[in-house]
């Protein structure tokens, strides 16, 4: 429900904003606004994407989708950053045409207004998005967050160049500050794609997360003897681990399922969304050890070999 409305929001103010832009745009001739129009209409775009992909995402796993859907928040997100790229290039194609043709800039002061409020409203919604974001591990709140906090840097961009305008009188500045405006746009798809790519090859989780999950395994000495073949992955918000466990040849299938419980809850409890699946072996098995050296002392409260 948290995601839902945060991304809500980011469609209402994104709406609204375009609007807003657009007008002031064609009332000022300013191809910057129209560059800043169009940059939050792929906002805005994205707010709408994000909003079903996080719907869509939340569905539980069925018989066609067995790990659930979270990678449509991927896809999302990867969607999102091909249209910032069009977009950046169709901003480019009109800026250097004003350069040549010439463009005046008139009523400044309602220019500097729009992307004033502009700059205020994308601050705000942009840090509550990267907020929910973060609680909920969505990559494509994360994706929309990181276009408002372009669309920021950008009407700021945006709002001195107009000043400068009004200032100097040198109307080439609009122009010249779009094209600008669209090589940071450019720069963020191009990030995005990279990071969406890698959850949909199924990349490993962090370094830092691996080494979390190994660290609790490390700390488990006592009841497994060793584990093997850690393979990590993130779908959408979800993380996938899987592992071999070599535990005791002569504990009980109680005892060892026990264990692993314990390692699937304490994984689950540091990594957040998270689908643990652990394949146990008895020792002996992969190994020349004597399954028969290995024996449960109450005493000590783990296992002790040879």
């Amino acid at each position: 429900m948290k995601q839902k409305n945060a991304a809500l929001v980011s469609v209402i103010s994104n709406s609204t904003l375009v609007l807003f832009k657009i007008a002031a745009g064609i009332l000022t001739g300013s191809v910057s606004i129209i560059s800043e129009a169009i940059h939050s209409s792929i906002d805005l775009a994205a707010a709408v994407m994000a909003f079903f992909s996080i719907r869509q995402a939340g569905l539980p796993p069925d018989s066609r989708h067995p790990y659930g859907h979270g990678k449509i928040e991927n896809l999302s997100a990867r969607a999102e950053a091909i249209l910032i790229i069009a977009a950046a290039v169709f901003i480019v194609s009109e800026a250097l045409d004003k350069i040549k043709t010439g463009v005046k800039l008139a009523m400044p002061a309602m220019a500097m207004a729009v992307m004033g409020v502009s700059v205020v409203v994308n601050f705000f919604v942009s840090r509550y998005l990267f907020k929910v974001s973060k609680e909920t591990d969505s990559p494509a709140l994360e994706a929309d967050a990181q276009h408002l906090k372009a669309d920021i840097y950008s009407s700021a961009a945006v709002l001195s160049a107009i000043v400068l305008v009004a200032i100097t009188g040198r109307h080439i500045i609009d122009p010249i500050a779009a094209v600008i405006i669209s090589i940071l746009i450019f720069y963020e798809g191009i990030m995005i794609v990279k990071k969406s790519i890698g959850s949909l090859l199924d990349t490993s989780l962090p370094d830092d997360e691996v080494e979390d999950i190994k660290n609790i395994l490390d700390s488990e000495s006592r009841n497994i003897k060793d584990y093997h073949e850690l393979r990590t992955r993130k779908a959408g918000r979800q993380r996938h681990i899987d592992l071999h466990l070599t535990v005791c040849a002569n504990e009980t299938i109680s005892k060892t399922h026990s264990t692993m419980d314990i390692i699937e809850q304490r994984i689950a409890s540091r990594l957040n969304n998270c689908t643990v699946i652990i394949h146990p072996e008895p020792c002996g098995l992969m190994t020349d050890m004597c399954p028969n050296d290995c024996v449960w002392d109450k005493d000590n409260g783990g296992l002790r070999h040879g």
